[in-house]
């Protein structure tokens, strides 16, 4: 990214606060970037992890570069009398749900509320981006792009992946957006209304 977007994304999302969720697809590990860059333009940010996602990358990780503890046990012992998935979707003004996996759309479109990411998702009152990153194969399945214009049809923000090489050495639509792409993206979702959950 050039210093110019970044400076004008950094007065966008500056004492903003954000929860980014992380699901469990290999491109996991890019989270770690928006969220140290996010952390670095001025931005609140907390991070909720599916348990999947912690085979990826561990809670730790995010722990260290957001400077504040990760939500990732639904049944951990509490560090305060506050409902963690509760108290997380109040704080947030956006949640950016990066990388989603099927399996995320697939939940999140049925309604489904089984771990943080999906319950902080439901509470939630602000806007909701996904971030979609899988297979070619799995991207285009008719059950994924019908999760996928649900959630567009309900109000929440799709950062559509990218074509290009894949975990799997393939080639294909399904590669994660890139950093400037999904900043751009959470920037004019926190200029519009929320979903309502």
């Amino acid at each position: 990214m050039n210093e110019k977007a970044i400076a004008e994304i950094g007065k966008q999302v500056a004492g903003r606060r954000i929860v980014v969720a992380v699901t469990g697809g290999i491109a996991a590990y890019k989270a770690c970037e928006l969220v140290s860059t996010l952390v670095k333009l001025g931005a609140e940010v907390r991070v909720a992890m599916t348990p999947n996602a912690t085979q990826f990358v561990g809670a730790a990780t995010f722990r260290a570069l957001s400077g504040h503890p990760v939500a990732c046990d639904m049944f951990a012992e509490p560090q305060s009398d506050e409902i963690a998935h509760v108290s997380l979707a109040e704080f947030a003004e956006l949640i950016a749900v990066v990388p989603a996996t099927a399996n995320l759309l697939g939940k999140v479109a049925a309604g489904i509320c089984d771990d943080f990411v999906t319950t902080i998702i439901c509470a939630g009152r602000g806007p909701v981006l996904v971030a979609p990153a899988m297979n070619w194969r799995m991207w285009e399945n008719p059950i994924v792009q019908r999760n996928c214009q649900t959630l567009a049809e309900l109000g929440y923000h799709i950062v559509a992946p990218e074509i290009g090489r894949l975990a799997d050495g393939e080639e294909g639509w399904g590669r994660l957006a890139g950093l400037e792409t999904i900043l751009a993206a959470i920037v004019q979702a926190l200029e519009e209304p929320g979903t309502g959950g």
